[in-house]
């Protein structure tokens, strides 16, 4: 549609919104869908917090952390499965990428919230054609005793410390459209232990120079909006056939995605630059989820959790 109306830079936004879908879940079709608005929600809250915090560095850092921390901890405590809380930092990452302009943050906040919702419209229809085939799934709790929650709220403080601070380090450091780098730190600091957090950290890099390889050949094409939508429905059908099978290869697929998403301006620029400068984000971003990781499954910090959660 965006390609139809002349208006693709505006329909990366709710391209953004439609990867709600991702949150789709097989449970009863009320819960299913509830899950997908209040995702909506979280999208939306992400996504406005990044797009009026953006003109200060340091504000722009500060609501990233509260947006990190409410949505790995929320992710979490509900058990969302992967992606988690992932996308929702991107939607916040990718926003701050955008000109400060207070005027088009409705706007800009309203198609996001379109994309999704044309999300929501067809897991509806989805929903109710499997529900003629296939028995419901059960919903299961996945509430946490207080004890949990706590500890909970430790880690994502400390995972939002850390990607709010890789973004603060990448504008001191005066990097173009930084948002690569805590998009980079929160992927990795995403592995449930310290060696899946190495695995992709080198899954992560490799991917992306691979990836970045393929952003590159793209945009020396200088593609124009119909083939950058043919793109992103060929890239996130193979991300998605992947993604649960290994991380490493979607992540080269990954990698074109969300550079058509954030640098749908670049096509006359040279994709040489972009693919180096790019580049070393990611390496940056990835160095600090190492780092992270690793403080957050050290056995001395685990202990410390644990005497804070039986000693309250």
């Amino acid at each position: 549609m965006g390609a139809w109306f002349d208006q693709f830079a505006a329909s990366m936004l709710g391209c953004m919104g439609g990867m709600v879908i991702l949150y789709m879940q097989q449970t009863e079709i009320a819960h299913r869908m509830m899950t997908l608005a209040t995702c909506s929600f979280g999208f939306a809250l992400s996504f406005a917090l990044g797009v009026l915090s953006s003109f200060d560095p340091y504000l722009s850092a500060a609501t990233l952390t509260l947006t990190v921390f409410l949505a790995t901890a929320v992710c979490r405590f509900y058990s969302v499965p992967p992606p988690a809380s992932f996308f929702f930092i991107v939607a916040a990452c990718l926003a701050r990428t955008l000109p400060f302009d207070l005027t088009l943050t409705a706007e800009r906040t309203g198609i996001l919230l379109f994309g999704s919702m044309w999300a929501c419209l067809l897991a509806l229809g989805y929903s109710f054609i499997q529900s003629l085939f296939n028995k419901q799934t059960k919903v299961k709790s996945a509430l946490h005793e207080a004890p949990q929650v706590l500890a909970i709220s430790i880690e994502s403080a400390v995972i939002s410390l850390f990607v709010s601070g890789g973004y603060f380090l990448a504008l001191l450091l005066e990097m173009d459209n930084p948002y690569w780098v805590p998009i980079s730190t929160a992927a990795i600091m995403q592995g449930a232990t310290f060696r899946a957090i190495w695995q992709r950290n080198v899954h992560r890099i490799a991917g992306t120079v691979i990836g970045m390889g393929i952003a590159w050949v793209i945009y020396s094409f200088s593609p124009g909006p119909w083939a950058l939508a043919a793109l992103i429905l060929l890239l996130i059908f193979i991300i998605e056939t992947l993604i649960t099978r290994n991380y490493g290869l979607a992540v080269i697929f990954i990698t074109p995605i969300t550079v058509i998403f954030a640098e749908t301006t670049i096509a006359s620029s040279d994709p040489t630059q972009l693919l180096i400068s790019r580049f070393f984000d990611i390496i940056l971003g990835c160095l600090i989820g190492y780092l992270g990781g690793w403080i957050l499954h050290h056995p001395r910090f685990s202990q410390l959790v644990s005497r804070l959660v039986n000693n309250p």
